[in-house]
């Protein structure tokens, strides 16, 4: 994590040691809840979803599916493809699993112009749904679960 992104969003109060490795953590149920995106090749720290309503327009929620993106459900919305990088991603019930290169992502502005991510999922592969009992996944970028 670049040493200006921690500064400005006050990144270390989500640093841990997963073992020895570093690594940022960045959860959908912190108070303020944030995700990293590549957006036009810079990282950026942008809102996670609209959970606590700051938005009257946007899914109260940090998750949208891909089948409404494919059906045109964000059409017109100023919607564009992220990437969230990651290395480790967290289930309900606390299963920790590993994730290779990231998870695809939406950006869309809210009424106000800010940038607000939501993670794109879609239906629990088999073998996801065993190992963490949820009915949605998130879209890996080239993984399979």
């Amino acid at each position: 994590m670049p040493t200006e992104l921690i500064g400005r969003y006050g990144l270390d109060r989500r640093f841990y040691l997963r073992g020895e490795r570093p690594e940022y953590r960045f959860l959908f149920r912190d108070r303020r809840p944030r995700l990293p995106v590549w957006r036009d090749g810079r990282l950026q720290v942008v809102r996670w979803g609209n959970s606590r309503g700051q938005s009257r327009f946007l899914p109260r929620t940090g998750w949208t599916w891909r089948e409404t993106i494919e059906q045109g459900g964000w059409r017109g919305s100023g919607a564009i493809s992220v990437d969230i990088p990651a290395s480790f991603g967290l289930e309900r019930r606390g299963v920790w699993y590993l994730i290779e290169q990231g998870i695809r992502g939406l950006l869309v502005p809210d009424e106000r112009g800010y940038a607000v991510a939501y993670m794109i999922c879609q239906p629990s592969s088999h073998y996801y749904q065993i190992m963490t009992s949820a009915p949605r996944m998130p879209v890996f970028i080239d993984q399979q679960i």
